[in-house]
This record gives C-alpha cells, sequence and structure tokens, in this order.
C-alpha cells in the first residue's frame, strides 16, 4: 500500500502527532527552565490533588472520542464472539500484566544502574497506567486503515469503554500495589469519575438529543467533525503544561526518555502479535483481526496521562511515562498498521 493511501484516513493533525508531541515538549521544558513562574501559578489552581486547568484540557481531548461510542452497537456483540473474546482477554487480562512484567524488567534491572528506585516507581506507575487503559478512539483511526470491519471495532470501542468502569481501578491498583506504591483510592476512583464516566455519559446524551432533534447522519457526518481538532489541541496543550513543570529534571536527564520508550514499544508489538495471531490460529477474517490487535497495543492515553497527574501530579515521573506513550504512539501504531496489511495474505490463506 502505497504510503499516501495508508495514512489517507488520519487527519494532519494525528498524522504529524510524534511531531506536535515533540515541538510541545520542547516549549514545555524552555518555559520550565526559562520561565518557572508560570507554572508556579499554575499549580495554584488545584482541588483534590486535580489540577483544574488540566482536567478542563482533558475533558476537550475525551469528550470528543466519547461521541463516537454507540452503545446501541452492543446488541451486536453476539455477531462474532470470537473475536470480542481475543480483545476481551488480550486488554484485560494480558496486555495490564505483561506491561507491569516488562516495566518492571527494565526499570528494575535493564536500567538499574541509570535510574534512581524512586524514579523506577515513577515510572513503572506510568507504564501500568498505559497497559491499563485500551485504545477507545484512534482504534477507530487504525482500523479504517487496515480495513477492519466498522461494526466489529464500534462494538469493541462499546465494549470497553464499559469494562474500563468496572475493570481500571482493581488492576491499576492491584499492580501498583505489587510495587509497594501508595495509592489513595479516593483520588483513583475521581479519576475515573472526572476524565471516563462524565466524558461518557455527556457523549452518550449529546448522541441520543442531537440524533433525536437532527438525524443521525447530521450528528456523524456535521457534528463529530466539529470537534476533529479539538481533542489534538487539548492534548497538546495539556503537553506544554506536564513539561514545563519537568522543564529542569529534563534537561539534566535527556535520555530518560529514551528509557522510558523501551518497554512501551516492546509491548506495544508484544501485544499486537497475541491478539492478531490468536486470531489467526482461531481462522477470523482479517477484518476483524486487525482491529483486535490494534485495540490491544494502542492506548487510551489520555486516560493514562490523566490519572497520573491527579495520583501523582504533574511534576511526577509517573505523568512523563505517560507522555512518552503518546510520543512514541503514532509511529509504532503505523508500523503495526503495515504490518497487518502486508501479512493480509496470511488470513485470505486460512479461509
Amino acid at each position: 500500500m502505497a504510503k499516501e493511501n495508508l495514512q489517507s484516513g488520519i487527519s494532519f493533525f494525528e498524522k504529524y502527532l510524534t511531531l506536535w508531541v515533540a515541538i510541545c515538549m520542547v516549549v514545555g521544558v524552555l518555559i520550565g527552565v526559562y520561565l518557572p513562574d508560570m507554572p508556579e501559578f499554575l499549580s495554584k489552581f488545584e482541588y483534590a490533588s486535580v489540577s483544574i486547568p488540566v482536567a478542563i484540557l482533558i475533558w476537550l481531548m475525551i469528550y470528543p472520542m466519547m461521541l463516537k461510542v454507540d452503545f446501541h452497537s452492543i446488541k451486536r456483540v453476539g455477531e462474532n464472539p470470537k473475536g470480542l473474546i481475543i480483545t476481551w482477554v488480550t486488554n484485560w487480562l494480558i496486555k495490564p500484566f505483561t506491561m507491569y512484567a516488562i516495566a518492571v524488567f527494565f526499570f528494575n534491572v535493564v536500567f538499574k544502574n541509570v535510574i534512581s528506585p524512586d524514579l523506577a516507581k515513577d515510572y513503572l506507575a506510568g507504564a501500568v497506567l498505559l497497559g491499563a487503559a485500551p485504545c477507545t478512539a484512534m482504534v477507530f483511526v487504525w482500523s479504517h486503515l487496515t480495513k477492519g470491519a466498522p461494526a466489529y471495532t464500534l462494538v469493541q470501542v462499546a465494549t470497553n469503554d464499559l469494562i474500563i468502569l468496572v475493570g481500571f481501578v482493581p488492576i491499576v491498583a492491584f499492580l501498583l500495589g505489587m510495587s509497594d506504591i501508595s495509592i489513595p483510592w479516593a483520588t483513583l476512583f475521581l479519576s475515573v469519575v472526572l476524565f471516563v464516566v462524565i466524558p461518557l455519559a455527556a457523549g452518550w446524551v449529546s448522541r441520543v438529543v442531537i440524533t433525536r432533534n437532527k438525524g443521525l447522519e447530521y450528528f456523524e457526518k456535521t457534528f463529530i467533525p466539529k470537534f476533529s481538532n479539538v481533542t489534538i489541541i487539548g492534548l497538546l496543550l495539556t503537553l506544554i503544561i506536564i513539561f514545563s513543570f519537568q522543564g529542569q529534571i529534563i534537561v539534566d536527564n535527556p535520555m530518560n526518555i529514551v528509557l522510558i520508550a523501551v518497554p512501551l514499544i516492546i509491548q506495544t508489538f508484544l501485544i499486537f502479535f497475541v491478539a492478531y495471531l490468536w486470531a489467526k490460529a482461531w481462522k477470523l477474517p482479517h477484518d476483524v483481526a486487525a482491529p483486535a490487535g490494534m485495540i490491544g497495543a494502542s492506548n487510551f492515553f489520555e486516560l493514562a496521562v490523566a490519572v497520573a497527574i491527579s495520583l501523582f501530579g504533574l511534576k511526577s515521573g509517573a505523568a512523563i511515562a505517560t507522555v512518552v506513550g503518546v510520543l512514541v504512539e503514532v509511529p509504532v501504531m503505523l508500523t503495526l498498521v503495515r504490518i497487518a496489511n502486508n501479512t493480509r495474505g496470511w488470513f485470505d490463506k486460512a479461509k
């Protein structure tokens, strides 16, 4: 597939997300080093350990995603049970635990002489938050680029959003507890309410009300596209704030960004192939196998960033680790898209 065709389903901002993230990193670091009064001023606007400016920006990120979730699609949950079993098991019974194991191995063993024990704990916490948050929005893009079945992708996203409501908190608390990382339960629950329950409910109410008044076509073809760049802009502004708080730390330890990226990239490839090859073994069609691999490999990094900030603060290594997840997301996922498209023949032969 030609490069221009491969990326035809991805917007300009999404296509160059890694570049924008890198630019925001630089801008944020410069602000933190040369204009330290700005992050100090923003730190005054907090309530219950939640940064109000960041919370607003994160809502701007997450609400447009939730508009795309159609819970009516759950009625089709029985149409391809094998595909959904792969998605659920990979996302919730495999992915969080492999992310934890890989992160512990690299941060506590491989990089032991490079990263302090406290920083290793912070980076591990950020990695766990990413591992426990499977993708809910960008998977639509990855599915489109691999010619995935739209109906199946909708069911994937809708059911994953429901599982997040009950599965995210206990999984995160369990894994972080294994490494003696203190978890303020109230803040963790508050984070899920603020950054999952409220935007999910707002997206559902918007879908119901607008569809009832103006029709489904208006909602999907006119209303949702109005927010096409809002998510990315909210994300980029959030990153500038995060890196402004981390400016001097990053200047002193620039290689830490690379060290964090290593286990995240390995985990992404591992989870993709677990789901993708499992689908091949079960002789599922490629338009189910590809999105099944993509949703587990990709992360709901907006949620991970939000919860990391709420639990550990804007200045934490956990927040930085989740942001590195954003940095590597697009180039790694586009690589997996190419792999999926180039191996389509595996599934055609299996029919």
